[in-house]
């Protein structure tokens, strides 16, 4: 018995140990995804603080050649109503037609068309001002991989204004769909899109929604970075009522805001992009620009 006994301690202690390329495997698996959560735009990565000066200064120039570019585009009307009467014939044919509904119905409500009139001619620059200046204080790591997203989103908008110009559905009439131009029924002030300050600004350039493209980097934004809940709510209702005011108010198409969602998808996808690329690449002459 004893003899056996040893056999069996043997055999127990004579045990091969387990391969290790399992847990390597594991190991490798582990620091794959741990590298990928760290490598997207809104991870921590910049070294240094961005500069308030440059930052200002590119906002700033940012603007002044997305409006520039986007009001210098030929308004093309003739292809502008085609390209609505196309759009609103492809919602309708898909029983998805919802703006006319929609648009009578709020005009109806007074009060609200008219605060809506002002939300859109406002929100759309001061929150994203706002949440940019959030992002500078409050995120500084994250804040050149997440303005990067809205700089790549606002520039792949401008090649949509230029190679699908589109009328907002208020300038479509007949057919027994004659939109309200909301701006204009209630003389409301602020939109460059009716009005008096129509004039200086290109009418065709519905397609894509750059208040959805912006209002949805916001929301994205500020419901992963910020911490109370509430905040996280707010922000992910803030493209949601958006969504509802420019449909309300005439001024896009529901395909408009699939344009505006897609340019943003893209935008995350550059910056995604850029995240992998080497230190030295995203640095170099760039100065500050990337991430």
């Amino acid at each position: 018995m004893g003899e056996s006994t040893a056999k069996f301690m043997d055999g127990r202690t004579a045990v091969p140990p387990r391969s290790s390329i399992g847990s390597q495997a594991s190991d490798t698996d582990g620091e794959q995804r741990t590298r990928w959560r760290q490598r997207t735009p809104f991870s921590p990565r910049a070294r240094r603080g961005p500069r308030v000066w440059f930052e200002i200064l590119l906002i700033a120039i940012g603007y002044w050649v997305y409006s520039l570019v986007r009001n210098s585009v030929p308004e093309r009307d003739e292809a502008g109503m085609r390209h609505a009467h196309q759009v609103w014939d492809l919602e309708q044919s898909l029983g998805l037609g919802i703006e006319y509904t929609v648009n009578h119905a709020v005009n109806s409500i007074t009060w609200l068309i008219i605060g809506m009139n002002y939300y859109y001619a406002t929100f759309h620059f001061i929150v994203t001002l706002g949440v940019l200046v959030w992002l500078f204080r409050k995120h500084p790591a994250q804040y050149a991989s997440i303005r990067l997203v809205l700089f790549v989103t606002t520039g792949i908008a401008l090649v949509g204004y230029y190679s699908y110009p589109l009328a907002p559905p208020r300038f479509i009439r007949g057919e027994g769909h004659d939109f309200v131009d909301t701006v204009k029924v209630h003389h409301t002030w602020g939109s460059m899109a009716s009005g008096d300050l129509a004039h200086v600004s290109n009418q065709y350039a519905a397609m894509p929604s750059m208040h959805i493209g912006w209002s949805l980097w916001c929301g994205i934004t500020i419901a992963v970075l910020a911490k109370p809940v509430w905040v996280k709510v707010l922000g992910l209702l803030y493209p949601v009522t958006t969504l509802f005011v420019i449909i309300s108010t005439a001024n896009h198409f529901w395909l408009d805001a699939v344009g505006g969602t897609t340019c943003l998808a893209f935008g995350f996808a550059v910056a995604w992009a850029v995240a992998y690329l080497p230190a030295g690449a995203r640095i170099g002459a760039c100065g500050g620009l990337l991430p």
